[in-house]
């Protein structure tokens, strides 16, 4: 773990926030119903979140090894421009993702919680996790939320990039929707 400084440091060179999907956007359940078909529970905070950093003009990416549907359809609600669907190997991904919008490892941050996730975790200039993360895990983190996965730990780290970017959104009128939109 880093010191407040250190963190808030590498949260302003962010240009890139790459999420894994279960256990960090979701809470890691998979629902399956008597047909085979998958669905998945997703949490509004994160929704708001990826809308904030979007506002802010910084990417958010979904890599992720499952291939449900479900998260295709989320990513598509958000607007989350890069979806990663089936990553076998996320830092390849990843990697693929950064040369395309030209940015340097330092410039992103990656919030995953599981093995899949460690080399990208080592390799990207923010690496968070969540607190079910396995030890492992933890152990690459520059920060662990105090949120779990699928109950707005990418809003919090949304904020926490923001924030060290001075660009976090205050409550005010031009920034609330209309209430009969959602951005959510």
């Amino acid at each position: 773990m880093l010191s407040r400084s250190d963190l808030n440091e590498r949260a302003r060179r962010v240009r890139l926030l790459s999420c894994d999907v279960d256990g960090v956007l979701t809470d890691g359940r998979v629902y399956v119903d008597d047909d085979g078909r998958e669905s998945k529970a997703f949490c509004a905070l994160d929704g708001v979140g990826v809308h904030m950093l979007a506002d802010a003009g910084i990417v958010v990416a979904w890599i992720t090894g499952s291939s449900a549907p479900a998260v295709a359809h989320r990513a598509r609600y958000l607007g989350v421009p890069h979806v990663v669907l089936n990553a076998c190997d996320k830092l390849d991904a990843w990697r693929k993702l950064i040369a395309e919008l030209r940015l340097a490892p330092a410039q992103c941050a990656h919030i995953g919680d599981d093995i899949p996730d460690a080399a990208l975790l080592a390799a990207c200039g923010l690496a968070a996790t969540v607190p079910h993360a396995p030890a492992p895990v933890r152990a690459l983190a520059h920060y662990v939320t105090a949120r779990e996965g699928g109950f707005g730990a990418v809003r919090e780290l949304a904020e926490l990039i923001l924030s060290a970017q001075g660009r976090l959104p205050d409550a005010s009128p031009t920034w609330i929707a209309p209430a009969h939109s959602s951005i959510d």
